[in-house]
């Protein structure tokens, strides 16, 4: 029974504790009759949700009635002109005094046992921090080796008892909100028997062991994370460096950290801000099933406060564009009129691989880039089976621009298929996507490869990079 009371009593300390809010006091000198801010960190952003006008005591109070999501806070100068940082976790009534001339130190916190500690380590941070610095100076015009050697092994030291500091300061606070950030900054150290591989089979060990231990203390489901400032950086080297570049691999990572976050609102809204940009524009061609899925997923059943209709609709605009031309796919089939009029399929060139074109006869990109198309088709692409089907798209220009520029540039043995603004504009009216949208055509001169089967073997290279695909492919048949 006492257990029971015990643990009824916490739940009312807690709900009591929530519907007070927060409620930050500050005295900010020497600021007088001034504004200041209170924001936070959320990855490479810093969105501003208070501010208050310190009276003639350079005094202020923060406050509102929810709770604030635990994080790395920000207390912003007078005209936004600079910052300093606190914590905020479960405690969120206390007090912050500070002197301009004073900072980053001299801070003093009443009632917030989390700031005193990051006091103490930031203290701790910046005297070793000096140290190392002067250490690294000292090595600039060391004399000799042995003084050279003797230089890095106090380096090394120092770095080694930062490190050890930050280990004791996790163990001996486990539970509070500086030992989870320390731990979610640490980078795996690897066994003594992997740091010096001596086979490709133990390097590939070390790797496993570092990416499998990469998150070690790490809970996706902690919305602090979101409001720091490395929790970006260590995603991005997470997926640029250990994570398999394949959609399968990525996918998988995403879900599985999406996962987790789905029981805290901002840590939710944090990684899929974050995955969704990272993905709009691909920087490899196999990203698009990356964005595809995520719109699928996570998006196109589903509504977000933080979410407006038309970042909503961005997504989805962005999304359809690219559902039609994932990597690996069969391309969608392409019937239009030839110069004398005649429709013209796609599917109706039978070759190991097609080039498809998209281009537009006013494009300055094009008049030049299309002519080293063609020479790299007369020399090799020819007699290794490769069709070139183009596309010429109306813009500014007209049909006669296209017929002369085939005339002049001698390319008239090409597939050759004008998609006319008419044209575009029926297949809008009867709610069938254009060419340009199935194909994603953004900018011209815009290159697909595909194999015998019309299946994308490439997209969005230049023609360079497709003739080593080609070559790369030939040598595999």
């Amino acid at each position: 029974m006492k257990r029971l009371f015990s643990f009824l009593l916490l739940l009312s300390t807690l709900a009591v504790q929530a519907q007070n809010g927060y409620e930050i006091s500050i005295t900010f000198k020497p600021y007088k009759d001034q504004y200041i801010y209170l924001g936070h960190y959320f990855g490479k952003t810093y969105p501003i949700i208070d501010s208050i006008k310190l009276d003639q005591q350079s005094k202020g109070v923060f406050k509102g009635k929810q709770p604030l999501q635990g994080g790395i806070y920000l207390i912003g100068f007078p005209n936004k002109s600079g910052f300093f940082e606190i914590l905020v976790d479960k405690q969120q009534q206390f007090s912050v005094i500070a002197d301009s001339a004073t900072l980053p130190g001299g801070i003093t916190y009443v009632n917030s046992p989390d700031n005193d500690l990051f006091s103490g380590y930031q203290r701790l941070t910046a005297e070793k921090g000096m140290r190392i610095n002067s250490l690294r100076e000292l090595l600039k015009t060391a004399a000799n080796k042995s003084d050279s050697t003797r230089l890095i092994d106090s380096l090394n030291k120092v770095d080694q008892d930062l490190r050890n500091s930050r280990d004791e300061l996790i163990e001996k606070n486990k539970g509070s909100f500086l030992a989870a950030l320390l731990q979610a900054m640490r980078q795996p150290v690897l066994p003594a028997e992997l740091q010096q591989p001596a086979n490709r089979e133990d390097s590939v060990k070390a790797f496993r062991y570092y990416k499998d231990h990469f998150w070690d203390g790490v809970n996706f489901w902690d919305g602090r994370m979101a409001y720091t400032t490395f929790f970006e950086d260590k995603l991005d080297t997470y997926f640029n460096q250990l994570v398999t570049p394949h959609p399968d691999s990525v996918n998988k990572e995403m879900d599985y950290m999406l996962g987790y976050a789905s029981v805290n609102a901002e840590m939710q809204r944090f990684l899929l801000l974050r995955f969704i940009n990272r993905y709009y524009t691909q920087r490899y061609m196999w990203e698009d099933a990356v964005f595809v899925h995520l719109y699928e997923k996570y998006f196109s059943n589903k509504t977000y406060s933080w979410l407006s209709e038309q970042g909503k609709k961005t997504i989805t605009d962005r999304a359809y564009s690219l559902m039609a031309n994932i990597l690996g796919t069969p391309a969608s089939d392409i019937e239009l009129p030839d110069s004398s009029g005649r429709t013209v399929p796609l599917y109706g060139l039978k070759k190991d691989f097609t080039l498809v074109v998209f281009w537009d006869p006013t494009c300055g990109h094009c008049k030049e880039t299309l002519p080293k198309i063609d020479s790299v088709y007369t020399q090799r692409w020819k007699k290794d089976n490769v069709g070139i089907y183009a596309v010429a798209k109306e813009t500014e220009g007209s049909r006669a621009d296209w017929l002369r520029f085939i005339a002049d540039k001698k390319i008239g043995h090409w597939s050759h298929v004008y998609y006319s603004k008419e044209a575009e504009k029926n297949r809008v009216e009867k709610s069938i996507p254009g060419y340009s949208q199935l194909y994603d055509v953004q900018s011209f001169p815009t290159l697909y490869l595909l194999d015998k089967d019309k299946r994308i073997v490439a997209k969005k290279l230049s023609y360079e990079q497709m003739d080593e695909i080609i070559q790369l492919k030939k040598k595999g048949q």
